[in-house]
């Protein structure tokens, strides 16, 4: 009876994987899998039969797989397991002895059947088991060593304190503290622990996040959460000190996006020749707010700062804006703040309407609010302050990320997005496509433009900037070099002379795939630094899955999609896009060591698909219903846009882990020095499993004078230490939600240790569990 149970499950098997081979041949694919299906009916007919024959021909077919693979994808154990899983799985059961049925079990033809078709197992086992040991994906290597070269700016701020969201205004992410080595990174513990209670809610957006990196200055830590509170907390013990809530106006969650703070900006009025209207806001918070309100706050008490805007502390984001709509506009990242001035951006809705508020870059009075200069991307050269009853230009590429700020020059380096519809350019004029997903370098104190460098031609593909640029002084050939390192979702690094926008390292414009839909174009050519994480071409034998089903049907999708390689078109075919609009690296962006002159990075490879769905000329949905959000439905557009992850049919990533790294390489030369895979499925599978396939990852890393680097972001619940100089794991700890948000590190002068802040509280869009931790690591006391 068992023989003719397993014959069965061999044909249902061959005649599942022969009818999706017959599909992906026909698409173009790989014939294997016909054949194997067939195969697998032969071996159930002869099972059926209860001859022996069924175990000498399914170990050819094992050997035939095994060679198969080899031939596909080499000694990668990740890649080899959906190839071989089955097809071993099923050996074993054949090797029962119950599997031969009629024939004697002591007939020397199936001993020597039993002996072949068990010998072939061992060796697929054998192969799997080596495929294990081998990093294969791995890049292993170590950074320069070279003599200090501190930033510009890095004697403004004690080496113990963290003033802005990259530590200062130039956005590095460097700490000059040194009591954590790798020696003694092992020994960190908790030190404290504190809970936020902003925790997303029903009535919050799909996208509720807390992506925070708390501010620490003199003895206090300063961090604002999801719903726009701000808490001042004891950086020794994270004891409360004051809170201050701004009562938003929250917008409805079917008009809003985001849902997140990820930061407060901090200025220091001592000494300055204007001062602000009350002594007790010398020293000040300013706070973006999700229902489109600046608002400034007395650091020391957590009061409003009258005068500023007001006697109610606050500036109104929306003055003169077009096309007022509840949450279609906010700032969701920390403004610059320069001597004078307090520089804020925006996000407007992606992909909803092309009839969105502006993207205008504005600047106001440090003191009084009073509006300085606005730069509109759509109406570039009319920087003076807009007129009474005038409204900025609408559907303007905007500045959503967090932008840096170079004293010495009086320079803004502003990262850009795009002009909604992200997948559809071809109404777009020509400032929209000078400025789209580009990096602008404005005046501070006009807001004119010094240079502009764009890292996406007519980007069709969500490929902002998202990062902000971090800056650095580069020791190139003997010559000192004012740099700008720009991180991007395609992958690249552009390394550029922060004065000029001309590059540093080589940059070079390479053929980009052409056809893009009725209307629109595509740019020829695409630019391409000298240093870059960019993915590899996806094929057909990138494709996987848990089992040879589901990497089959990915298989088909893979062939049934347009893909040419990196810069796809969008088409009404689907397309996938890869790396998709999750980026290579987002807003998290990259830590630079001024000393070393490194970078380094956390590069993701997650492939995502885009359809262009026709779209009638009216306010009608096409790919989403009535009362729920209508993004991507592109209002005003030919086209709306189904976009998503590329995924199997059980909601795996379609494409061969690892999916995430660590990673490191010189600035000065571009070049990598390593790339090791990153993080585990353990918070991703339903079963708990530590397997480190690589997972992605959003938020970034800090590096430290000790010779360390932290990181948080991955999907996994921990943060991790790592050696900067060669990317080694050292220590990790468990978070309890998700950790995507950027750490920072700070001195307490209380105890002389040296601290590890990390904010755990999740993130909407990756499925991360929501929490509202602030935990800090600190070596035990002496």
């Amino acid at each position: 009876m068992f023989n003719r149970l397993l014959a069965v499950v061999f044909i249902l098997v061959g005649l599942a994987l022969g009818g999706g081979g017959l599909w992906l041949l026909t698409l173009g694919g790989s014939p294997f899998y016909l054949i194997s299906g067939l195969a697998y009916i032969v071996t159930g007919a002869l099972l059926w039969q209860g001859l022996v024959a069924a175990l000498w021909f399914y170990a050819l077919v094992i050997v035939a797989t095994l060679a198969w693979a080899l031939w596909e994808v080499g000694f990668d154990w990740w890649a080899l397991a959906p190839r071989g899983d089955l097809v071993v799985a099923l050996g074993i059961l054949l090797v029962l002895p119950w599997a031969a049925g009629r024939v004697a079990p002591s007939s020397a033809q199936l001993r020597g059947a039993w002996t072949a078709l068990g010998g072939v197992i061992v060796v697929a086992v054998a192969v799997a088991l080596v495929a294990m040991f081998i990093p294969s994906h791995d890049l292993s290597g170590t950074l320069p060593e070279r003599p200090a070269q501190l930033a510009a700016d890095a004697g403004t701020i004690p080496d113990g304190e963290w003033h802005s969201y990259g530590r200062t205004s130039y956005g590095d992410r460097y700490s000059p503290l040194n009591q954590l080595t790798p020696d003694n990174v092992g020994k960190l513990q908790v030190a404290w622990e504190f809970h936020t209670g902003d925790i997303r809610g029903d009535a919050d957006p799909g996208e509720s996040t807390y992506e925070v990196t708390p501010l620490k200055i003199g003895d206090t830590i300063y961090l604002c959460t999801p719903h726009d509170f701000v808490i001042a907390l004891d950086a020794e013990t994270g004891t409360e000190k004051w809170r201050f809530d701004p009562k938003i106006a929250q917008p409805p969650k079917d008009q809003t996006q985001h849902l997140t703070c990820r930061g407060v900006s901090y200025a220091d009025g001592a000494g300055a020749t204007a001062a602000p209207a009350s002594a007790d806001c010398v020293q000040r918070l300013f706070l973006p707010t999700v229902d489109g309100r600046l608002i400034a706050l007395s650091a020391a008490k957590g009061t409003i700062c009258p005068g500023f805007g007001g006697d109610d502390g606050t500036v109104d984001l929306w003055a003169n804006m077009p096309n007022v709509l509840a949450g279609s506009y906010y700032s969701t990242s920390p403004p610059v703040v320069t001597p004078q001035f307090i520089i804020v951006g925006g996000a407007v809705n992606d992909n909803v309407s092309t009839t969105e508020p502006s993207g205008v870059i504005r600047a106001f009075d440090i003191n009084t609010g009073a509006l300085a200069w606005n730069w509109d991307s759509r109406n570039p050269d009319a920087t003076a302050p807009i007129g009474p009853g005038q409204t900025y230009t609408e559907n303007s590429p905007n500045s959503w990320s967090v932008s840096s700020y170079d004293p010495k020059l009086n320079l803004i380096f502003v990262p850009m997005g795009n002009q909604p519809p992200d997948q559809f350019g071809g109404n777009r004029d020509a400032n929209v496509e000078k400025f789209s997903s580009a990096i602008v370098a404005l005046h501070a104190d006009t807001g004119k433009v010094a240079w502009v460098f764009q890292g996406v031609h007519h980007d069709l593909w969500d490929m902002d900037v998202p990062a902000q640029p971090s800056l650095v002084d580069l020791s190139i050939n003997g010559t000192t070099v004012p740099a700008l390192v720009g991180a991007t979702k395609q992958g690249e690094l552009f390394v550029l002379n922060r004065e000029t926008g001309v590059p540093v390292l080589p940059v070079t414009e390479d053929p980009a795939p052409q056809g893009a839909v009725a209307g629109d174009l595509t740019a020829p050519t695409q630019p391409h630094s000298a240093l870059s994480f960019k993915p590899d071409d996806l094929t057909e034998a990138s494709m996987w899955g848990l089992s040879p089903f589901d990497q089959l049907m990915c298989r088909i999708a893979f062939k049934s999609l347009r893909y040419e390689g990196r810069y796809t078109p969008p088409s009404e075919q689907g397309s996938i896009i890869y790396p998709g609009n999750f980026g290579t690296l987002n807003w998290g962006g990259v830590a630079v060591d001024p000393e070393r002159q490194v970078v380094f990075a956390m590069p993701v490879y997650l492939a995502f698909t885009s359809k262009l769905v026709p779209r009638p000329q009216d306010q009608s949905r096409v790919i989403t219903k009535d009362g729920t959000a209508a993004f991507n439905e592109n209002f005003g557009a030919p086209f709306a846009a189904e976009m998503g992850a590329f995924l199997s049919p059980l909601g795996l990533p379609c494409q061969t882990p690892p999916w995430g790294y660590v990673a490191a390489a010189d600035l000065t030369t571009g070049k990598i020095a390593y790339k090791h895979v990153n993080g585990t499925v353990r918070d991703l599978s339903p079963i708990p499993m530590p397997f480190k396939l690589g997972v992605p990852g959003i938020g970034g890393p800090i590096v430290t004078k000790g010779g360390l680097a932290f990181l948080s972001g991955t999907l996994d619940y921990f943060v991790r230490a790592y050696d900067l100089m060669t990317g080694k794991q050292l220590w990790e700890s468990r978070l309890p939600a998700g950790g995507q948000a950027t750490p920072m590190s700070y001195w307490s002068d209380a105890s002389q240790r040296q601290f590890l802040l990390v904010v755990a509280g999740g993130h909407g869009s990756t499925g991360t569990k929501a929490g509202d931790g602030v935990i800090a690591y600190a070596l035990p006391k002496s």
